[in-house]
């Protein structure tokens, strides 16, 4: 039974494990019953992952990425670390930069079920099918495009493994702000690339305040238009700057330069930046033909920094192994194999995070494809898009091309650029640029070296860039611009003056005719520049009275002048919308005031002091000599005596003092340490006032109620103005006087007319105006002079449109005027006058005030104060320790109220600075020698001494 049991349960066993497998096989097909009819897919890690590219096979661009990333691939799938058990298939569809080919191509790829895209090449393409990608969630990974338009917001499965043209469009401006040039010209091919990279370049252009001046676009078609590029060459040629970017296709690009060199312009005074299309030409074709070299010697290349390193060698060598030598190797062969690697190694993450690849169907486009035969239906999404998109953006790795990172942006972190030059037979690299370290010679990555300091642009030591050969063969930079060659003159503003005709005149009889001291420096600048600069004046205001500068100067921002030549101030407000030349005449505001001499009369010995002056002179002699009497009075007979005669000594002896007359001795040493600083001070008084009185004496003093700008704003009178300067406004702005005060003047009689008249009679207290109109106003009129200190600085110059470089020219060529003496002969023929001299025209300090003595003084009081704190801490010792008759009685009478204590007290404190100090301090001494002395004899001897000092006290001579 045993047996027969045990055998039954063994069946049992059996069969419930081949019906568990039963049932675990029916799961399993219901699943793939149920993945089959929801959608293709499956999941696990597959056999075969498939990726696309897509590009231009024929581009130099396409030819090299064809290459690079087949052999990527072979690296994958013989790299047993990356994707292990899985291999990499690739198909490849040629778009021909074409966006409709691209189109047809992308929907030929989302039908095979591709896990991300190796492409595109053009902008064009890559606008057209990130739509796609976006709704299918594949990534597209672009080793080419370098639009910057490609927002990772409007584009999120859009890589760029490549540089973005913003760098290099930073690294053009770089260049171009290097050499100090200001403007430059723009040439570009008319699509989504060149608009977009010319956009880019016109920001990086304004950030340094330089600009584009004009933006050539041609037709993107590859068939090139000769006459299109002609006469876009011949406008270009009319313009001033000589700086030209051109960023364009190859055979366009070509097409450009071999006009260009037959128009004469790949000679002196061109300059021609090309981005990397023209590297990656010169980089793959090496060497160029020459016919094609020839037309491009002296051209600034840009071409994508990678740096060396073994993997890069190891792959050249390969290169060179494989293709031979009919092909070269360019930047992008790197960026294409570097996109295939980075792929790979996302996918390896993304499998061992545990991602599976599945697809379904786009609910839109089963719709869709039902209502017609597009099969639309055939593409799928690909489910597990967006986490493969982070495996991607998280994986660092370093390839060929370097360090591939990515920033929030999507952007490539570390850009660089090699700067190139085409000379010769090849090219030389003059340097290189990268975001963190701006232009320099050193490569980017001593740069991010550990050890080794960062350096910002400025913080450099080795020079930017190395020397370049300019078009022409030359080594002399070129000035970047040249005055064109349309015929068109320069329109010049000059003001139409109806007064100081010195400065700026219009000749009687002629339109466009100036003459004047600012004309001659201008005329001379303009001599000294080399090249000719063709201009016209042109005249500005209705010649009855002076325009306004301000005006004038914002019509050269409205296009109306191209400079402004005259007597214009340089003032903050003008400086914003205009750029002005080197100052060629000082200016500053200064006040001009009628004034009035003052003769010597009976009284001119008390005009050195002010009245404050006079005041504490005398009181600190007096307060000198009291001081003095109670250091004295005690220890000597000069100083004792009746009231009366004591008080006549204290002012005997105070002024005395200041013609060092005083005839009493001092014996004790405060009293001399007081006096002797009061001689010093008295010394000085004497000194300042002798020299004082005989300025006044001896030369012609003028006094005028104003002294300068300061008191000028304190009063309510009127104040004059030049018609047409920049016065009016500095005082109403700055100065925030009531425009009812303000009285405009416009010549030099209506400024004499109402300075003579006065603000009482309808004039002017004051003008204040430009010094050298002043100056030349007061070479006729004595009658007047500048009072106070000039308050403001400025100087004149020549204005022109902001960044314009005449201006910089002429500021050089102003210089030279100054150095070679030439400014200053011209300033002597035209505002050398000698009716007035103006040595003496500014007013002279009329009085000596309290604020030059004040530190004597204080010195002098502190003396005394000091001197006179010792001398009652010595008396106070004295009354506490001497015994007191009266104090014994005090308490005896223990009735007597505290008036009288305190009464008491002050009696005999004052009693104590009377005595006389030798006696109490030989009485002092010998008490001290006799030790014990009983108190009826010590009172006996007391009285005594009190006797004796009244005999002492009574001098022979009263």
């Amino acid at each position: 039974m045993s047996c027969r049991s045990s055998f039954i349960s063994h069946k049992n066993i059996h069969k419930a494990e081949m019906k568990q497998q039963e049932q675990q096989l029916w799961v399993l097909l219901l699943l793939l019953f149920l993945s089959l009819l929801l959608g293709k897919g499956y999941s696990g890690k597959p056999e075969v992952v498939k990726i696309g590219s897509i590009f231009s096979f024929n581009s130099a661009i396409g030819k090299v990425a064809k290459i690079a990333i087949e052999e990527a691939v072979k690296d994958v799938n013989s790299n047993p670390n990356i994707l292990t058990g899985t291999k990499f298939s690739v198909s490849m569809q040629n778009s021909n930069c074409s966006g409709f080919m691209g189109m047809v191509e992308a929907l030929r790829f989302m039908e095979k079920d591709i896990v991300g895209i190796i492409g595109p090449q053009c902008s064009v393409v890559a606008h057209m099918i990130s739509h796609m990608a976006n709704e299918l969630r594949v990534p597209l990974l672009s080793f080419a495009v370098t639009d910057p338009v490609m927002s990772p917001l409007q584009f999120p499965y859009f890589i760029r493994t490549t540089q973005s043209d913003l760098y290099q469009m930073d690294a053009i401006a770089s260049i171009v702000d290097f050499y100090g040039w200001k403007e430059v010209i723009a040439v570009f091919v008319d699509d989504d690339f060149g608009r977009n990279g010319v956009a880019a370049l016109n920001d990086k252009l304004a950030s340094r305040r330089l600009r584009i001046t004009y933006k050539a676009g041609l037709h993107p078609d590859t068939a090139v238009n000769k006459n299109e590029i002609m006469n876009m060459l011949i406008k270009i040629m009319l313009l001033q700057p000589r700086i030209i970017v051109i960023h364009v296709y190859s055979e366009l690009g070509f097409a450009v330069f071999k006009e260009a060199k037959y128009l004469g312009m790949m000679g002196n005074g061109y300059v021609w930046i090309a981005t990397d299309w023209l590297s990656t030409t010169l980089d793959s074709s090496s060497p160029l033909p020459s016919e094609r070299l020839d037309t491009i010697q002296g051209v600034l290349v840009l071409r994508p920094h990678t740096p060396d390193s073994s993997l890069k060698r190891e792959f050249f060598k390969r290169w060179r192994k494989d293709s031979g030598s009919s092909l070269a190797l360019n930047t992008y062969a790197l960026y294409a194999y570097d996109s295939v690697m980075l792929l790979a190694r996302a996918l390896d993450k993304f499998f061992k995070d545990g991602g599976n690849i599945s697809f379904s169907n786009h609910s839109m486009l089963n719709t869709l494809g039902k209502s017609g035969n597009l099969n639309l239906e055939a593409m799928t999404v690909f489910d597990s898009g967006e986490t493969l998109l982070k495996a991607i953006l998280t994986t660092h790795m370093v390839g060929l091309s370097g360090q591939l990172q990515f920033t929030q942006e999507r952007s490539r972190t570390r850009p660089a650029y090699d700067i190139i030059n085409v000379a010769g037979t090849g090219v030389r690299q003059i340097g290189y640029w990268s975001n963190h370290s701006g232009l320099s010679t050193v490569s980017p990555e001593s740069f991010y070296t550990k050890g080794r300091p960062n350096m910002s642009v400025g913080g450099t030591s080795s020079p930017k860039l190395r020397h370049v050969i300019w078009p022409g063969e030359t080594f002399t930079k070129p000035r970047g611009w040249v005055f064109s060659n349309n015929g068109k003159e320069l329109r010049i503003g000059v003001p139409r003056r109806v007064s100081y005709k010195e400065f700026v005149s219009q000749i009687r009889g002629t339109e466009n005719l100036f003459k004047g001291f600012c004309i001659d420096v201008f005329t001379a600048a303009v001599n000294l520049l080399p090249y000719a600069v063709p201009f016209k004046f042109v005249p500005y205001g209705d010649g009855k009275e002076n325009p306004s500068y301000t005006h004038m100067i914002e019509m050269i921002t409205s296009g109306n002048f191209d400079g402004v030549v005259g007597d214009i101030a340089i003032v903050t407000n003008r400086t914003k919308i205009v750029d002005f030349t080197q100052p060629y005449a000082a200016s500053g505001l200064v006040v001009v005031a009628p004034f009035k001499k003052l003769n010597s009369g009976a009284w001119a010995f008390l005009r050195p002091f002010n009245r404050l002056m006079w005041a504490v002179t005398g009181c600190c002699f007096l307060f000198v000599g009291i001081v003095v009497w109670i250091l004295e009075h005690r220890t000597n007979d000069e100083f004792r005596g009746p009231p009366k005669r004591q008080c006549v000594t204290i002012l005997w002896f105070s002024f005395s003092t200041m013609f060092f007359a005083h005839r009493e001795n001092t014996v004790s040493t405060l009293g001399r340490l007081v006096l002797i600083i009061w001689l010093f001070v008295v010394l000085i008084i004497n000194s300042s006032y002798t020299a004082s009185l005989t300025s006044i004496l001896t030369v012609q003093q003028l006094s005028s109620p104003i002294k300068g700008i300061e008191s000028l704003r304190e009063r309510d009178d009127k104040i004059g103005f030049q018609v047409g300067s920049f016065a009016e406004s500095y005082l109403r702005n700055e100065l925030n006087i009531s425009e009812s005060r303000l009285v405009p003047l416009g010549t030099p009689d209506a400024y004499a007319k109402a300075l003579k008249d006065g603000p009482n009679k309808g004039g002017v207290a004051a003008i204040v105006d430009e010094r050298p109109y002043v100056e030349l106003f007061l070479s006729s009129n004595c009658a007047y002079r500048i009072v106070g200190q000039e308050f403001t600085k400025s100087g004149w110059g020549f204005a022109f449109p902001r960044d314009s470089p005449l201006a910089i020219d002429l500021s050089t060529a102003i210089l030279e005027l100054a150095e070679n003496g030439d400014l200053q002969r011209i300033h002597d023929k035209w505002l050398m006058k000698n009716a007035c001299t103006l040595e003496n025209a500014e007013l002279e300090s009329d009085r000596l005030h309290l604020k030059s003595f004040w530190g004597l003084f204080l010195i002098c009081g502190v003396a005394c104060i000091f001197a006179l704190l010792l001398y009652f801490i010595q008396i106070l010792r004295q009354l506490y320790k001497k015994p007191n008759d009266d104090a014994i009685a005090r308490d005896q009478q223990q009735s007597h109220d505290s008036s009288s204590i305190r009464s008491t007290r002050l009696q005999r404190f004052l009693s104590l600075m009377d005595e006389k100090e030798d006696v109490s301090k030989s009485v002092s001494k010998k008490r001290k020698i006799d030790g014990s002395v009983n108190d009826t004899s010590g009172s006996t001897r007391s009285r005594g001494f009190d006797r004796e000092r009244s005999f002492n006290s009574v001098n022979p001579l009263d």
